[in-house]
């Protein structure tokens, strides 16, 4: 899921887990230059960025040192870096949301103060750069099942990541008349802090440069047996892989494009080509032209273009709407032979053509319903699952109620050792139905659930439907959790109540 959960240590610290990196010409201005990195992958609608991160876009200059089965991309070691850092919560004035800042470092060595979440953003006086942090919609979609390679929907629909743009006078920061050609990289590292370790820098989170280099080249899900090397890989420097670490990434680079290349039956990479490829990866940085166009279809083309020993034509990089995942699959399975298009051809939003690019988070609460129809009245069904803390669901190992009446709570223990706590929200004894929510235990916000038994014919239905937000966790797992519950629960009324014929 291009750098979404990338290893151990991401996972385990999603708040430093980089997941997108793009670089693009502006769509409102093509004398500027927009670089953007997302983290926190399935952020809920109260996310907010690490306090002890630091959390850098970093832009060098690059050469072409060779084509064709040579190809070789140089970078300078000069860089230009942004650096954003963000500041605990603070209570809002007004009483609203609690308000977060941050402060975006400049390469020219200003400070740009930045408001969390305030669409214009922050501009230096001079206009040069602008700078934005904020919630947005997941632009990244998935339609793969990669260990197969079969198709499917968009497995990050509904998604919400925490985003950084910085937007910047492209001739004044990077002088492209010295040469046009760039390589970008973002990461993610730990503030030092008083009383750490002496003499060592703080250990890198994660760094992204390509799409897909960790989950899918380094970590191809096709390649049985083989050790997870993407926290290895994520806490090496940028533009500087050790050399003793470098045949080790480079024989897992040979192996997983030989892989993807084998997913159609069909061998489209000569040895030769399929090492040059692998060579070209190991240097893994977003390649773009900033004197050429950057479209959503650019994307790998300046590699590409290289690695077949002829002149690029595009500006490369990655635009927000860029269907990266299809590109790389077409390049690497097939050789560009034949387009392989996933199972969905955009993400939950559309990135936009105005600052900040990035569409607005999805708040749209989502629902899963299920239903049974029973062949027992209705005042049978309802004095068995009416209870809130009544123990029907075959799921379910043990409830403790806390409480009375509305507002009572019920800790639920699952039968694989989960807890989940439940408030009681309504209840009406007439209409037989009551509405519940969930204070923990499922990865979801705003979560509220509703079961209601009305006469159907000569026996009932049960109607159980849940409304929530991902929170943590893709929008997917959790519709897969709860339609799990939902389902489960409804299919064991049939043996004990009949089934409605």
């Amino acid at each position: 899921m291009s750098d979404h959960v990338d290893g151990p240590r991401s996972i385990g610290d999603p708040a430093g887990d980089l997941t997108d990196l793009f670089a693009f010409t502006s769509p409102e201005n093509a004398g500027r230059t927009v670089l953007a990195a997302n983290v926190f992958p399935s952020a809920g609608a109260e996310a907010v960025f690490s306090n002890a991160i630091n959390h850098s876009l970093v832009v060098r200059r690059v050469t072409v040192a060779g084509i064709g089965n040579a190809a070789k991309f140089k970078a300078d070691e000069k860089e230009v870096r942004f650096s954003f850092r963000f500041d605990v919560l603070e209570k809002s004035a007004s009483g609203g949301k609690p308000v977060q800042r941050g402060t975006c470092s400049l390469p020219d060595g200003r400070a740009l103060k930045l408001t969390v979440n305030d669409e214009k953003g922050a501009s230096t006086p001079d206009g040069v750069f602008r700078v934005f942090a904020g919630l947005r919609s997941d632009p990244f979609f998935l339609a793969w099942l990669p260990a197969t390679l079969k198709k499917s929907p968009n497995l990050l629909q509904h998604d919400n990541v925490l985003c950084m743009v910085v937007e910047f006078d492209t001739q004044k920061v990077l002088d492209s008349a010295s040469g046009s050609l760039f390589g970008a990289i973002a990461e993610t590292v730990p503030i030092p802090q008083p009383g750490g370790l002496i003499g060592h820098p703080p250990p890198r989170i994660d760094w992204i440069g390509r799409p897909e280099h960790t989950n899918m080249r380094l970590n191809n899900p096709g390649l049985a047996g083989t050790d997870d090397l993407r926290d290895l890989w994520n806490q090496q420097t940028p533009f500087a892989i050790p050399a003793d670490l470098q045949p080790l990434f480079l024989n897992r680079l040979k192996q997983s494009i030989a892989n993807w290349d084998l997913r159609d039956g069909k061998a489209d990479w000569t040895p030769e080509a399929l090492a040059a490829n692998a060579n070209v990866f190991l240097d893994d940085f977003l390649v773009f032209d900033v004197a050429k166009p950057t479209t959503d279809k650019s994307h790998l083309e300046i590699e590409k273009s290289t690695l077949l020993g002829r002149p690029y034509q595009t500006g490369g990089g990655r635009t927000v709407n860029a269907n990266v995942i299809d590109i790389l699959l077409t390049w690497l399975v097939n050789h560009d032979r034949e387009f392989l298009q996933g199972g969905a051809t955009g993400a939950t939003k559309p990135g936009t053509k105005a600052f900040p690019y990035f569409a607005q988070p999805n708040t749209e609460l989502q629902t899963v319903a299920e239903r049974v129809d029973l062949a027992a009245a209705p005042e049978k069904v309802w004095a068995v699952i009416g209870q809130f803390g009544g123990m029907w669901h075959p799921l379910i190992a043990s409830i403790q109620l806390a409480g009375k009446g509305i507002g009572q709570l019920r800790t639920i223990e699952t039968i694989d050792g989960k807890q989940i706590i439940e408030r009681l929200e309504a209840i009406d004894e007439a209409k037989r139905t009551y509405r519940y929510s969930n204070v923990s235990g499922i990865p979801a916000s705003d979560y509220t659930g509703t079961i209601e038994v009305k006469p159907s014919g000569t026996g009932s239905s049960v109607a159980w439907r849940a409304q929530f937000l991902a929170n943590g966790q893709p929008d997917i797992v959790v519709r897969t959790i709860v339609s799990t519950l939902l389902k489960t629960g409804l299919e064991s009324l049939k043996p004990r109540f009949g089934a409605s014929k």
